[in-house]
C-alpha cells in the first residue's frame, strides 16, 4: 500500500536508527505539500551527520530541530521553532519515536539500578507525555482544518495522529511469554506506561478530531535491537508506514504492530 501521509510530520529521535529510516522514507515518499521536521538532541553533532546529509539530498523537504525529550524548555523552544515554520497550517502527525533502553544488557532485577527505572521512564513517557500536551494546540490546528472536509466515522482516515513507538514486550498478557528472553525492566515497565499514556491520550483527545495510537515496530537491527534481530529498519518503517497512512477512528488507543496487528494489553 502506497504511503499518502500529508502535510507536517515530526519525528523524534530521527537521527539514528528508526528515526532516521522514518524520515528518509518519508522524504522520499510524500508530496511537496508534505515536510518533515527531524528531531534530535544536538543538530550538529556527530551522532546527527547522516541525518544532514539526508537533508541535503532532500532541499526544502526536511528541517532539524533541536530538541532533548527529557528537557522541558528544550521541548518549549522545538514547538516554537515549528510553530514559525507551519503558521496556520498545524501539525498533522508527530511521532513520539525516541526512547532509551538501560541498563544496556539484558536489565535482569540484579543489574538494575533506582536510577535506571527514574531515567527510563523520564524519557520514554514523560518525554512523549510533555510533547504531546506541548504540540497539542499545533495538532488541533491540523485536525480542525480537515474536519470539515471529512465525515468522523470509524473509516475516515484522520487528518492529525500521535504515534507512540511501543514494543510488544510492553504487553501485560504476553509478559508469560516474553519475560525470560528480554527481562529488561526499566525498558517494557515503562513502554507499559507508554501504553496507557496512549489510551489516556486517545480518549483526551478525541474531541478534537486527533488519533493516538501505540506502534510495535517489530524487533529490529537497530543500535538498541542488536544485529540478531530478524527486521531491517527499512522493512519495519515500510510497515509502519503503511498501518499510520491508513488509521482511522477505530484505531484510537490501540497498541498495533508494524503489519496492523493487534496486540494485547
Amino acid at each position: 500500500m502506497p504511503v499518502e501521509l500529508k502535510g507536517n510530520i515530526l519525528v523524534t529521535g530521527a537521527n539514528r536508527g528508526l528515526g532516521l529510516e522514518l524520515v528518509k522514507q518519508l522524504a522520499e515518499t510524500t508530496g511537496q505539500e508534505a515536510h518533515i521536521y527531524a528531531c534530535s538532541r544536538e543538530p550538529e553533532g556527530s551522532r546527527t551527520e547522516a541525518l544532514r546529509q539526508l537533508t541535503t539530498r532532500h532541499p526544502g523537504k526536511i528541517t532539524i530541530i533541536k530538541l532533548d525529550v527529557a528537557d522541558e524548555e528544550s521541548i518549549s523552544a522545538a514547538v516554537q521553532a515549528v510553530q514559525d515554520q507551519i503558521g496556520d497550517a498545524g501539525l498533522n502527525i508527530l511521532i513520539n519515536n525516541a526512547g532509551i533502553r538501560k541498563p544496556a544488557l539484558s536489565g535482569a532485577l540484579s543489574a538494575t539500578k533506582k536510577n535506571d527505572m527514574m531515567e527510563v521512564y523520564e524519557t520514554n513517557v514523560v518525554g512523549p507525555f510533555t510533547i504531546a500536551k506541548m504540540f497539542l494546540p499545533l495538532l488541533k490546528k491540523a485536525a480542525q482544518r480537515d474536519s470539515s472536509a471529512k465525515g468522523s466515522d470509524d473509516k475516515t482516515a484522520c487528518s492529525s495522529a500521535i504515534i507512540n513507538i511501543s514494543t510488544a514486550i510492553s504487553s501485560i498478557e504476553k509478559c508469560p511469554e516474553t519475560f525470560s528472553a528480554a527481562q529488561m525492566y526499566p525498558y517494557r515497565i515503562s513502554k507499559a506506561a507508554l501504553n496507557m499514556l496512549t489510551r489516556c491520550q486517545a480518549e483526551d483527545f478525541k474531541t478534537h478530531n486527533i488519533v493516538v495510537t501505540a506502534i510495535h515496530p517489530g524487533w529490529v537491527q537497530t543500535e538498541m535491537g542488536g544485529e540478531n534481530a530478524p527486521l531491517t529498519t527499512v522493512d519495519s518503517v515500510l510497515g509502519m508506514l503503511s498501518v499510520i497512512s491508513s488509521l482511522s477512528n477505530k484505531d484510537r488507543g490501540m497498541l498495533l504492530d508494524w503489519q496492523g496487528n493487534t496486540i494485547p494489553w
